[in-house]
């Protein structure tokens, strides 16, 4: 084994960078060539069928099936005049991931032959087997029949010679299988709701938008040492592994000079992002060794969502080019940074408002206001919820460790925005909303020009944060499917648009003049949400002191989290904004907990397995060689110099003998917990029941596997370890 490590550490150490060839003309000439966008539309479809189709797209209504067929020969003859062979509806099933069954354009012709067809109906229209994806109990094995139908807000794209439909997923029975559909209801829930609200202000406005920039975190480890470690490559973190020497405790990599192999990658990645109509902007290192970051400009919700779907995808193929591996699991390193992938998330109108920015005239700033305090009341009232929306078996390793926000759900507005709220909500006020200017910071060196400061500062502990024009939703994990998060926010800020709109109509309808019935509600709602509002450091034991006082959740049992989308009020929410039904919140958490099981069980496996078939045996056989080092001394030498020469021998052969039982008896307590878990019927009751009895002995075990990892020979130690992995060369 140890001449596999250091033959995989060898090739990882003396790859040399794979040049990327760059395309001769500008991203602008090449980006979304491979869309089916607007351009495409308008050059493939008929005149009266392009305009329909944007009709309906843009108005947000159903397309009429009779166009489908239109379409659906323009879309073809694009995808072939691309060398297409397949097409394929693409969703996104509740796993995290992307589903695709490719069939290809070829149908009988009659006379022996066969004839390239695609028609509306399979455009529109087709059945994946809903038994087979997680579906929490709405599907039995034997009742097979599911939907999927096209999105025609989401462009259809071509990815590997294949011609992919992004499509909704639903059940037989007619329940959401998938993150699109409760994604889109959320979306058009909150377009209604701050429709209506924004209308108060500019009678104008026909829709709200809701807006999502991602900022996608990820490791990069060479291929050749991630299939050296067999914990990695089946759960996509390090099990075991002594911390190195050095890691990121000199502050050197985050922002350093991006490694040449790393950067041909990002060239690589970028290139195939803007083919695909993703609009990818930044890419920098991130704190941790061998972590990095891109984000793209920011798109509609869904959108948005779809395109960090297929960038995790390419990410994956175009790191197999380079002799990478993407790891975006949130804590795949211990004693280091985690991956996130924070959410800025806005609103904005039809008429080019973005209501999250403070305006110039009272006007504006009395609206910004207005839909901060609707923000701040659905994430007081729903603390819990959006905490179980970013919730997994993998971000709960992340959440409150190293940098990562912590596993309570509070709202950070900055000085400015706090002033302005306290003195809304205080009884000596003027009602004149006023937010100041941007200040200048003269830094009295003559070559650099006045730099203009925002009206906040960041806090990097805050897990909802204001920062200027959006709020940034920082707690949700690298790996996770954005929509999760979307939905809950959408959809509890939609809920409380709905309300502020009818109170506001109520104090008119009582007799106040249209602004001052704005103006008190927004007072109400500020004054019952000051517990969210949290400036301060998250990471403190002070805050959780102080957030348990101000009955915020404070819960980190991560199967008891998912309860939050159980609770009556959660349920009503989603029945009130039709974004789920109590069935579909019901059969959700079973997947929700069943997946939080299978990853435990899984790492349990994973790791018993390399405990007691990899590492012991090293263990044991290197102890072997210390005692016989020690039978020879005493053979050679006299008993009184024999036993002094023996002793850090002997030290060390009794502490890997003690590590060594240790882990043996874990393993074994490791794997009845396992077994007496699995009898537990109740999917909620054995996930608590993993996370009580059998994730908490992973650290246990680990623990004396690292220690053993100190002593063992070098030579002899079987899997890379972080020193060797966590530094590209």
């Amino acid at each position: 084994m140890s001449l596999l490590r250091f033959k995989e550490v060898e090739v990882a150490f003396n790859r040399t960078p794979v040049k990327v060839e760059i395309p001769k003309e500008d991203p602008s000439q090449y980006f979304a060539k491979y869309v089916f966008n607007r351009e495409k539309m308008q050059e493939y479809l008929p005149k009266s069928t392009y305009t329909a189709l944007i009709q309906a797209i843009d108005n947000k209504v159903p397309l009429n099936r009779e166009l489908a067929d239109e379409i659906a020969v323009g879309m073809k003859k694009w995808a072939l005049d691309n060398g297409v062979t397949h097409y394929t509806h693409w969703f996104h099933p509740l796993t995290d991931g992307t589903a695709e069954k490719h069939d290809s354009f070829i149908e009988h012709n009659g006379n022996g032959g066969i004839v390239e067809e695609f028609s509306g109906k399979l455009l529109i229209q087709q059945e994946p087997d809903a038994s087979s994806f997680p579906n929490g109990g709405i599907r039995n094995t034997f009742e097979a029949r599911g939907y999927s139908a096209w999105d025609i807000s989401s462009p259809a794209f071509i990815h590997d010679n294949t011609l992919c439909i992004p499509t909704i997923f639903i059940a037989y029975s007619g329940e959401s299988l998938d993150y699109k559909t409760p994604l889109l209801r959320a979306i058009n829930s909150i377009d209604r709701a701050g429709t209506a609200v924004a209308q108060l202000f500019d009678p104008e406005v026909k829709h709200v938008f809701s807006y999502l920039g991602w900022e996608q975190e990820y490791f990069l480890v060479d291929e050749a040492l991630y299939a050296a470690r067999p914990d990695l490559s089946l759960t996509g973190r390090t099990l075991l592994g002594h911390e190195s020497a050095k890691n990121q405790q000199l502050e050197d990599h985050y922002f350093g000079a991006i490694p040449m192999r790393v950067e041909e990658f990002m060239l690589d990645l970028e290139i195939e992002c803007h083919m695909l109509g993703i609009p990818v902007k930044t890419r920098h290192n991130e704190v941790a060794p061998n972590q990095f970051e891109l984000a793209p400009i920011y798109e509609e919700t869904n959108l948005a969502n779809d395109h960090n779907l297929l960038l995790m995808s390419v990410m994956a193929q175009v790191a197999r080019r380079h002799h990478f591996r993407v790891l975006l699991h949130e804590k795949p390193f211990a004693g280091i940074n985690g991956s996130g992938k924070h959410n800025n998330w806005s609103l904005g109108t039809d008429t080019g408002k973005q209501l999250f920015k403070p305006g110039k005239t009272p006007q504006d700033n009395l609206q910004f206001i207005t839909f901060v305090s609707c923000v701040s009341a659905a994430v007081h009232r729903y603390n819990g919820l959006l905490k179980a929306s970013i919730a997994s078996a993998t971000n709960a390793h992340r959440l409150g460790a190293n940098e990562a926000p912590p596993a309570i759900i509070s709202m950070f507005l900055g000085k400015q925005l706090n002033d302005v709220v306290d003195s809304l909500v205080s009884d000596d006020r003027d009602d004149n909303i006023h937010f100041n200017a941007k200040e200048e910071l003269n830094l009295k060196v003559s070559q650099i020009p006045e730099i203009l400061l925002d009206n906040t500062d960041r806090n990097r502990t805050s897990p909802f944060a204001f920062t200027g024009n959006r709020f940034e939703f920082r707690a949700v994990g690298s790996s996770a499917n954005c929509a999760s998060a979307m939905i809950a926010l959408n959809a509890a800020v939609a809920e409380q648009l709905i309300y502020f709109k009818s109170a506001v109509d109520a104090h008119m309808a009582a007799g106040m003049e249209k602004n001052d019935a704005i103006l008190k509600q927004i007072k109400i709602q500020l004054k019952k949400t000051r517990n969210i509002h949290f400036d301060g450091n998250g990471y403190s034991d002070e805050w959780k002191e102080e957030a348990a006082r101000r009955g915020l959740d404070c819960e980190t049992s991560v199967p008891k989290i998912f309860d939050a989308y159980l609770a009556p009020k959660v349920v009503e929410m989603f029945k009130k904004t039709g974004v789920f039904t109590e069935v579909e919140l019901n059969a959700r958490n079973e997947v929700k907990w069943e997946i939080y099981t299978k990853k435990v069980q899984i790492e349990a496996r994973v790791f018993g397995d390399l405990a007691l078939n990899h590492i012991i045996p090293v263990a044991s056989r290197y102890m072997g060689l210390l005692l016989d080092n020690v039978s020879k001394i005493k053979a050679l030498f006299p008993s009184d110099k024999a036993n002094d020469l023996a002793e850090q021998d002997m030290a060390i052969i009794e502490k890997m003998a003690e590590h060594i039982k240790l882990v043996r008896n874990m393993v074994d307590q490791m794997v009845e917990n396992r077994k007496q878990a699995n009898r537990i019927e109740s999917m909620r009751e054995r996930a608590i029941a993993y996370h009580d009895n059998v994730a908490p002995l992973l650290d246990d075990i680990r623990y004396h596997v690292d220690k053993l990892e100190l002593m063992v020979d070098d030579e002899m130690w079987p899997l890379p370890k972080y020193r060797e992995l966590l530094f590209i060369r």
